[in-house]
């Protein structure tokens, strides 16, 4: 597939307008109050994006935005920075409020805040702004977002939803002609350096993790790609993602280098029944820990149980790894627009690991994956 043959349906910078991001603002801060929380805290990361489509440089200067239920939102930023939140997409709908260099900003913030309330912060917050708050308003307290609100970005619009399926597709271009990428011979690092250029080629303005593993190092499911020169008769795995108008990818795909043996073909087979099983548990109504318990069930069945050391999924937005999980211990009711991978794998140290992982989501009547490469063992030279 090549690069003209990636229908993007969302070519557009941002499709969101200021409206869209006034009702996600307003429905988060009645998710607060809903949570017995006064408001959030929301600084630089993937919850700003997605509460006002900006983006900003994270650094030591204060930017915060503050939600709370029956006020207006407001974004306390550096004056320097200003000009550039003020053409932020959901400027719009919020008020804008500067401070200068030089200043305290946390008086600024401090306003803003029910100095007896407890605040959902975003879980990106650096501790110097956390402690500069506390230290303004004593009587305040603090709950991480993942703890407090984990679904806040889990459900996606159907714009959301085109997004991750342009994103999907384009990794699997990416995986389609990494096959035909000599890999005899090579470093790891090398084909992980083809793959993150494949992604570029095919929209991608961020390359978030390119997995290598080849041979030994494919038992390590989060291994980096190293110096290792792969060789004939190694299984790889790849891993690979990142994001594509703002939302994420990520794929994993297990090749070998010439010809399999009869075991590695089987325990690539269990690994692909084992996927399978987890996307067909992947459905509205059932719990996060039912895929995981399905994946690991056919692993687990085959002898190989204590060689899945990790959890079946993870949720994918406007970043690669968010809430839901897929996860035993995980209540978490599965409802149409949730995304997350489903990626089971066996590990067999010192000697290969095979991995396969879709991103998918929850519909109506089942699922659906946004990832449609081939799942069969690929032979690459």
């Amino acid at each position: 597939m090549d690069h003209d043959s990636v229908h993007d349906a969302a070519h557009d910078a941002d499709p969101f307008t200021a409206a869209d991001y006034a009702a996600r603002m307003d429905a988060a801060a009645r998710a607060a109050a809903d949570a017995g929380l006064a408001g959030l805290l929301i600084a630089p990361g993937p919850d700003l994006a997605h509460l006002t489509g900006y983006r900003p440089v994270d650094t030591e200067r204060l930017t915060l935005l503050v939600l709370a239920a029956g006020q207006d939102p407001v974004l306390v930023v550096p004056a320097l920075e200003a000009p550039d939140a003020a053409k932020a997409p959901g400027a719009g709908a919020m008020t804008l409020r500067d401070w200068a260099d030089g200043k305290d900003p946390y008086t600024v913030a401090a306003p803003l805040l029910d100095v007896t309330g407890r605040f959902g912060v975003s879980d990106n917050t650096w501790a110097l702004h956390l402690l500069g708050l506390q230290r303004e308003l004593p009587t305040t307290s603090y709950a991480s977002l993942t703890d407090v609100l984990p679904m806040l970005r889990a459900v996606k619009d159907e714009r959301e939803l085109a997004r991750l399926a342009v994103a999907g597709e384009a990794a699997d271009a990416a995986y389609a002609q990494i096959l035909h990428v000599p890999f005899a011979g090579r470093r790891e690092s090398d084909v992980a350096a083809d793959l993150a250029a494949l992604l570029r080629v095919h929209g991608h303005s961020q390359v978030d993790f390119t997995v290598v593993g080849s041979g030994p190092n494919g038992a390590n499911p989060h291994h980096e790609a190293g110096d290792r020169v792969i060789e004939h008769g190694d299984m790889v795995v790849l891993d690979f993602g990142g994001l594509k108008h703002g939302y994420g990818s990520d794929i994993s795909r297990t090749v070998h280098v010439g010809e399999p043996t009869d075991e590695e073909q089987r325990v690539h087979d269990i690994v692909r029944e084992a996927q399978l099983a987890g996307v067909a548990a992947a459905r509205a109504g059932a719990a996060c820990q039912d895929v995981d318990r399905a994946a690991r069930a056919v692993i687990t069945e085959f002898g190989y149980g204590e060689q899945f050391i990790h959890r079946t999924g993870h949720g994918i937005g406007v970043t690669t790894h968010e809430p839901p999980y897929m996860v035993e211990g995980e209540e978490q009711v599965l409802v149409p627009g949730m995304c997350f991978s489903v990626e089971p794998g066996i590990y067999l140290p010192g000697r290969f690991g095979v991995r396969i992982e879709d991103i998918v989501t929850v519909t109506e009547t089942g699922c659906r994956s946004f990832n449609n490469a081939s799942r069969e063992l690929a032979i690459v030279e």
